[in-house]
């Protein structure tokens, strides 16, 4: 949470500011206190929406929708002021990370945690459309991890954007909206089960179904291509696939979704790994410090350049920070590169004896020079896709996986080419030692190298290595659900 700067404001309404918690499409959101000292999210409209008579109007029936939503897993409408200059919205605060911050810190939700998580959205988004309201930005930062349960925040007002913005842009996020929405078509209550089964994959996988890259690759994905559902559970499975479904007919109702992930009571009471649950109760310490009756606030920063506001609304329990990046599945990388290169020696020796026979009349020299050459290049590719698996780049993990598997088979093969050109079986010379000995635990070594390499561990590993959700994930343009 950054302190508030000169030029922000104090006060909105009856609530005292005491730290910028984030900025999106929408607005700018506080850390505010209320004279009682309840910590509430303040979310202040930018100015150039604010002059927008006809959004201010869609503003304040959406707010005013958004007061009726109930039930336990959305983050409760305080009070707001349509009128006020600037408008102002307050939410109940929310002490505990984003789905975006849990996962891409601690790495992807255990199966009983994902079902509990997929329960409480499906409630939720119950609860908002039984007032008539869409979601409409459903995504990972738009739920927040609490130790009772997930809230759904941001619902409902994205709509307003739709004044200023209706036919410049499409008002959602890349990789978590539903193909008609991505067409800007008409939506409706299925659009959000779409969102709820990309929010599901996200949690279960670390990333989303329809992958990564340019914002609009992503979008074509959505509209045209089936998702990847490769590291999601068995039990799971079957449902996030009904869920985007590509027709909104073919989606599944919200009542049969919590029939299929319904729990024991047990699993929902201690739901979250113990590393999110000790990042809530730092929040929760750290803000029921900061709201103490008679706190003077967070110090007043030092003087440096303004920043221009981010892309991405974040929600108060969002704190900003560098995104960990995630040791969860780094076992299986790791070892995925020593072995690579302890497959190094073994190949060299090969390779030598290889050029050492090419001027021996017995074996035949085109033979040996396939050896020399393929030995070298699996040297250098195996070398090479260490380095860059050690760095998290997905290239080194499929440059060992299949260099991996043709040293294997260039291993175990070295014992019958030696007894073909008139080798003997024995230990008894350095070149049956390294044909017998070294050539089969070099083999062993690359197959090992390659089983590591193809582990979906390996996979997440290599797609978290700069997960702060940079331009590749951000909305066309800036986000709209910036406000419940």
């Amino acid at each position: 949470m950054d302190p508030v700067r000169d030029g922000d404001p104090r006060r909105i309404g009856p609530y005292r500011l005491i730290g910028q918690l984030g900025s999106g499409g929408m607005g700018r959101v506080f850390l505010g206190r209320s004279r009682g000292g309840r910590a509430v999210a303040v979310k202040v409209v930018h100015a150039e929406l604010a002059g927008d008579a006809e959004f201010r109007r869609r503003f304040a029936a959406e707010v005013e929708a958004a007061r009726r939503v109930g039930g336990f897993y959305t983050a409760e409408v305080i009070d707001a002021d349509a009128d006020a200059d600037p408008p102002w919205l307050a939410t109940a605060y929310i002490p505990g990370p984003s789905l975006a911050e849990a996962v891409t810190g601690h790495g992807p939700l255990p199966s009983a945690a994902v079902r509990v998580l997929g329960a409480g959205l499906a409630e939720g988004l119950a609860a908002i459309h039984s007032t008539g309201l869409i979601h409409r930005d459903l995504t990972h930062r738009n739920v927040i991890l609490a130790d009772d349960g997930p809230r759904v925040i941001d619902f409902g007002i994205a709509k307003a954007l739709d004044t200023v913005h209706l036919s410049t842009r499409v008002i959602g996020t890349p990789g978590f909206m539903s193909p008609e929405q991505a067409r800007a078509g008409q939506i409706g209550p299925e659009s959000d089960v779409f969102s709820l089964g990309c929010v599901l994959a996200y949690a279960a996988t670390g990333t989303g179904p329809f992958g990564g890259g340019r914002a609009d690759l992503v979008v074509y994905r959505v509209v045209h291509e089936e998702p990847d559902l490769g590291g999601v559970p068995a039990d799971l499975a079957p449902l996030l696939r009904a869920c985007l479904a590509k027709s909104p007919a073919d989606r599944p109702r919200l009542d049969d979704v919590l029939d299929r992930l319904e729990t024991p009571d047990a699993a929902a009471t201690r739901w979250l790994p113990p590393d999110i649950t000790a990042m809530i109760t730092d929040r929760r310490t750290a803000i029921r410090t900061l709201t103490r009756p008679g706190d003077p606030g967070p110090p007043k920063p030092p003087a440096r350049a303004p920043e221009p506001p981010g892309p991405s609304a974040r929600h108060a329990g969002e704190a900003e920070r560098p995104a960990a990046a995630s040791e969860h599945d780094g076992g299986a990388a790791t070892a995925a590169a020593t072995l690579a290169l302890l497959c190094l020696p073994g190949l060299l020796a090969m390779v030598f004896q290889a050029a050492a026979l090419l001027l021996d009349p017995g074996p035949p020299v085109w033979l040996m020079l396939a050896n020399v050459m393929v030995g070298v290049a699996e040297a250098v590719v195996l070398a090479t896709g260490a380095l860059l698996l050690f760095r998290r780049h997905a290239a080194g993990r499929w440059m060992i996986a299949v260099t991996g598997g043709a040293v294997a088979l260039h291993g175990m093969s070295a014992s019958m080419q030696y007894l073909l050109t008139g080798g003997r079986l024995t230990l008894e010379t350095p070149v049956s030692v390294l044909i017998f000995v070294i050539a089969p635990l070099t083999a062993l070594a690359a197959a090992g190298a390659m089983l590591m390499a193809l582990l979906p561990s390996t996979g997440r590993w290599c797609l978290r290595r700069s997960r702060a959700e940079g331009p590749a994930r951000q909305a066309l343009g800036q986000r709209g659900g910036a406000m419940p």
